[in-house]
């Protein structure tokens, strides 16, 4: 593979959106997970929920700001990088993408500043609404995103004027069929990965026998929305599925590694694809299974790559390990989350170190689907930028030129590894500490008293929770 400005800025894009993704995946539903204690908090009373309020509030400040900062930068690429793509596609993509800004963003930082510094400065019902306002701005911030990308996938209600992209019927850009489908499964897919962390945290006290009765709720609640979300989040995979096979044929048979159509189609398991024989070795196979799963019966005819020009093919070997690595990441967290609520109402999930620690070990598996999910997406609608109107390599900037793009992906690669560092060790850190209370913070507070009697008072602390608030 010839290292040009085109490769280069696709691999300095990847790089950077992988990076970014995985904040606001986890912002999303942290900042509604938030949003839900301090209504607990405030409807029940418990200082325990401020207790885990307080301990997650830092571990959002921080995310959020990292991803500010890494969205931040992305956004310069359209200028620098792809600027034929800009300015061909600027009337819809610029729109889109400062209605973010403008919206949600602006929804977010507002009310997260009273969030941050305002708990003893405004009455406790205007906090939660802020709390509430700062989670819908995160979801506004997705919306907009995940429908300047859905266009850009299925291109819908525009025209083409003099070489330029122009919008024709807004309502169809932004409320298409195709990002009413796309937008809820990115949803599900960052509260899943929310709900997955929590409880991997939840479960990591309980094995350092530490903050139990917040390890409780953690435990109880992530593994339970984890366990409600995940149904209607396969159900929502399958429509994404449907959309690719009417809609971009060439990227469905990219993921089936289909390489000649089939009448019936088979079901390709696992498979080491080879594109330059354009077979798949080692292949496990379900015959008929194939056609059931794209058309509804058994006997369809599936179209394959031969069925598309060379030239508009999309690569194999990353759209089909891609789309079988979010499929497992979502299977291990269904198996997770059912079997931790199967525990739970045999009393029994507390005491069965084995799972407690799997469920630890299961903390990356949002992130990894969410991941694997976006690789599957974007690599398999190449060699196209706008599916179907504007290929990528014509999308890039023109004077642009290999050094360029090598220099610029070193820098980015150098404060990237550096930034994320040490965001990650201060990420680690306030979990490593847990959600101290103000009296933990301060060493000598607790000098004077007995270990057990701090226990025993953490512990009848706890147990005003219950079975853990899973109830919501």
């Amino acid at each position: 593979m010839e290292l040009d400005p085109v490769i280069l800025s696709r691999i300095q894009f990847a790089f950077v959106i992988s990076f970014h993704i995985i904040f606001p995946a986890f912002t999303m539903g942290l900042a509604a997970w938030l949003a839900t204690i301090e209504g607990m908090r405030l409807f029940t009373g418990n200082p325990l929920y401020r207790r885990i309020f307080d301990f997650w509030l830092k571990v959002f400040a921080v995310s959020f700001g990292m991803g500010v900062v890494t969205g931040i930068v992305m956004a310069f690429q359209f200028g620098t990088n792809w600027g034929v793509l800009a300015e061909r596609t600027g009337s819809i993509q610029g729109p889109l993408l400062g209605y973010e800004a403008f919206t949600a963003f602006m929804l977010e930082a507002t009310f997260f500043g009273i969030m941050l510094l305002g708990r003893d400065r405004v009455p406790p019902g205007f906090y939660f609404f802020a709390c509430c306002l700062v989670s819908l701005g995160t979801m506004l911030s997705s919306f907009w995103i995940l429908a300047n990308n859905s266009w850009m996938q299925v291109p819908v209600g525009h025209e083409i004027v003099d070489g330029r992209i122009i919008p024709a019927d807004w309502r169809e850009i932004v409320l298409g069929p195709v990002m009413m489908v796309r937008w809820p499964h990115m949803l599900l897919a960052a509260f899943l990965t929310s709900a997955m962390s929590i409880a991997s945290a939840g479960a990591w006290y309980m094995l350092r026998r530490e903050h139990r009765p917040a390890a409780q709720v953690m435990l109880h609640w992530g593994l339970g929305l984890a366990a409600v979300l995940i149904p209607v989040q396969l159900f929502f995979g399958h429509l994404t599925g449907l959309y690719v096979l009417k809609h971009q044929p060439a990227k469905f048979a990219a993921i089936e590694a289909r390489w000649q159509s089939q009448q019936p189609a088979s079901e390709v398991l696992i498979a080491w694809p080879d594109e330059a024989s354009q077979r798949n070795y080692f292949a496990i196979e379900v015959p008929r299974l194939g056609s059931f799963i794209a058309s509804g019966n058994w006997t369809a005819r599936e179209t394959g790559l031969d069925a598309f020009p060379v030239d508009d093919r999309p690569p194999v070997v990353i759209p089909f390990f891609g789309f079988r690595v979010m499929v497992g990441m979502g299977l291990i967290m269904l198996g997770v989350s059912w079997f931790g609520n199967l525990l739970r109402w045999r009393g029994r999930l507390e005491t069965t170190r084995w799972f407690l620690w799997g469920t630890f070990l299961s903390f990356p598996t949002g992130f990894i689907a969410v991941l694997s999910g976006w690789y599957t997406a974007e690599v398999g609608r190449q060699p196209w930028v706008v599916y179907g109107v504007l290929r990528t390599s014509d999308a890039v900037t023109p004077s642009l030129t290999t050094g360029d793009v090598l220099l610029s992906l070193t820098v980015y690669v150098l404060v990237y590894a550096v930034f994320g560092g040490f965001g990650t060790f201060y990420i680690y850190k306030l979990l490593r500490d847990g959600p101290v209370t103000a009296a933990e913070a301060i060493p000598n507070a607790t000098a004077s008293r007995p270990l057990a009697f701090a226990d025993t008072a953490a512990t009848a602390t706890g147990s005003q929770t219950g079975a853990g608030g899973i109830d919501d």
